[in-house]
């Protein structure tokens, strides 16, 4: 994907879908309340910045004549205005801020609901367009709210400081608007036409580049006992390294071309403190206006120009804003866009609830179609009357698994699988969540209440008999991934699977980290619950536990054989 411009319809099109729900949903009348409370101490700050200007050009001017009472009335007021303004400038931040955070909450939630719906997050990983979803989520939003709510603010303040300090200006040298008007002008179009997209492109790529670094050591950190075993730590800084050149080459070129708009912008901003008090000397030295007049001009010209040259003095943040605009488009226009497994058509295996897990003419294919897996296949796995994969690796054994799960549409077909809630995946990598023991045991289902003795009992039931004693009982917090051995981690998956009863337990090379004699054992006190085993094994040894063996060849065909007559490959 390609950054748009910054002034380009189709980006503003983009931005109002993100945040127009959040102003017209049910959050709408506090957002607006906030909303409209800082357009009220804006303008109630800027008339003060007014008057304390006008203030400023009048004690300038009490200097210049040595007019005692004059100067000190001028401090009184001052002091008075600034006593006023405090604490509606702090009153303004804060109402600022309480309105950023509200509006970031709610958005999160929002991508955070589209995120868990429908296991879109497992989707995003294989959608090679999506870059770092979690990064989006978690710093993308909060920039998009921060800087919406800093830009707002900032046309909605330019425009009250413009018309109130073009008063002031007119009042004092109509040359002074007039030239006003070309260099505010002239300035924004140089910005526009000679930094604008180059800079754009390269904030976009920035963002891009710096989340790739950042995954790049997740990964590292995720599989650091496997990087370690290869010794692989040299191709993996090599890996690292990069992807951190990339992101360091890129802001190269990005500090490169913002030298250019610091140049511009600073001798911009510079010309502000001679060119008013140019133009308007003659007439302070002829004696037709005050000392006072320059400074008070000067502070309304600087005011107006701040306002009107919004572009320029804002363009660096502008895109660094667009760009994180397009990328938290994208991700929001994903999200909803695979969210209903049922939209199936052509290419698509359709998923159908019933009472039994049941295949219907299913094709497999690869994500991107590359390949079929599996051709043409039908079975009925019967309650109490266990399946079990086999095949040589690539075969398509795992990939059918995950097909069976709603997680694979690539192909055609219908699957007819059980409720949810009713069917239980052990995978070879059993997932570990963070929290406490007691929390690991009942995952997923958190709300069951099962009694400590219990628990025990079902560690037991897994060999694991000492496990709560040796972490100091069922609460105790820890990165199970870490602590616990493979072989540790794939027989808690068991106990889980006992404790939660399903219909159908569908195991994906479960036992791998086991020896046979655990293994047995573990999927006989699985099989005396009652489910409905789906196997994927290269061991003979659990053959016993199915009715019927499933065997993919590797060149999409398939053989269906009762388990009593299937002879195992030596």
């Amino acid at each position: 994907m390609k950054p748009v411009s910054l002034f380009s319809e189709h980006l503003w099109r983009r931005f109002w879908a993100i945040s127009s729900p959040y102003w017209r949903g049910a959050q709408r009348l506090r957002a607006w309340g906030l909303l409209l409370t800082l357009m009220l101490l804006m303008l109630a700050e800027t008339q003060l910045a007014v008057m304390l200007n006008a203030q400023t050009g009048e004690f300038t001017s009490a200097l210049a004549a040595r007019d005692t009472a004059r100067f000190w009335e001028a401090i009184r007021y001052c002091l008075i205005l600034l006593v006023v303004a405090v604490p509606i400038y702090a009153f303004y931040y804060f109402v600022r801020d309480t309105l950023g955070i509200q509006w970031r909450r709610w958005l999160t939630g929002r991508f955070l609901r589209g995120y868990f719906s429908h296991r879109h997050f497992y989707e995003l990983n294989a959608n090679a367009e999506i870059d770092n979803p979690d990064q989006r989520v978690a710093e993308d939003i909060a920039t998009f709210t921060q800087r919406s709510l800093y830009f707002l603010l900032v046309i909605i303040g330019s425009i009250v400081q413009m018309v109130l300090f073009s008063r002031v200006l007119w009042s004092t040298s109509h040359e002074l608007v007039y030239f006003l008007v070309f260099y505010a002008t002239a300035g924004t179009l140089v910005t526009i036409l000679v930094f604008g997209k180059v800079l754009i492109g390269l904030n976009f790529n920035q963002l891009r580049r710096e989340a790739d670094f950042r995954y790049s050591l997740v990964r590292v950190r995720e599989n650091a006992e496997s990087i370690a075993f290869y010794r692989g730590e040299a191709q993996e800084l090599q890996q690292v390294s990069r992807r951190f050149t990339a992101a360091f080459n890129n802001f190269k070129q990005l500090i490169r071309r913002q030298l250019g708009l610091n140049f511009f912008q600073h001798a911009y901003n510079l010309l502000t403190i001679v060119v008013p008090s140019a133009i308007i000397a003659p007439r302070v030295l002829s004696g037709e206006l005050e000392v006072g007049a320059v400074v008070q001009a000067a502070g309304a010209f600087a005011g107006v120009l701040s306002a009107i040259s919004l572009i320029v003095e804002n363009f660096e943040g502008l895109s660094r804003f667009s760009a994180g605009i397009d990328r938290l488009s994208t991700l929001s226009k994903v999200l909803p866009a695979s969210s209903a497994p049922a939209e199936t058509g052509d290419g698509t295996i359709s998923l159908v609830e019933g009472d039994r897990l049941r295949l219907e003419r299913v094709t497999l294919q690869t994500p991107r179609r590359e390949r079929v897996l599996v051709r043409d296949l039908s079975l009925v796995v019967e309650p109490g009357a266990g399946l079990m994969i086999v095949g040589e690796s690539g075969s398509g054994k795992s990939s059918l698994l995950r097909a069976i799960a709603g997680l694979w549409y690539s192909g055609s077909g219908t699957i007819v699988h059980p409720p949810p809630g009713s069917v239980l995946f052990l995978p070879q990598q059993p997932y570990m969540l963070l929290g406490t023991l007691r929390a690991q045991l009942l995952y997923p289902q958190p709300e069951r209440i099962v009694s400590d003795d219990q628990l025990l009992q079902l560690l037991a039931q897994v060999n694991l008999p000492d496990l709560a004693e040796r972490f100091g009982g069922f609460d105790i917090e820890c990165d199970w991934e870490k602590v616990l051995s493979f072989g540790e981690r794939q027989r808690l998956a068991f106990a889980r699977a006992l404790l939660t009863r399903p219909r159908y337990a569908i195991l994906d090379e479960a036992t791998s980290a086991l020896d046979v004699p655990n293994e047995d054992w573990l999927y006989r006190q699985l099989a005396e619950t009652g489910p409905t085993l789906v196997s994927v094994s290269h061991r003979s040894s659990i053959l016993k536990y199915h009715a019927h063996v499933l065997e993919l060849t590797g060149d999409s065909s398939w053989q269906s054989y009762p388990a009593a007559h299937y002879r195992w490959a030596r």
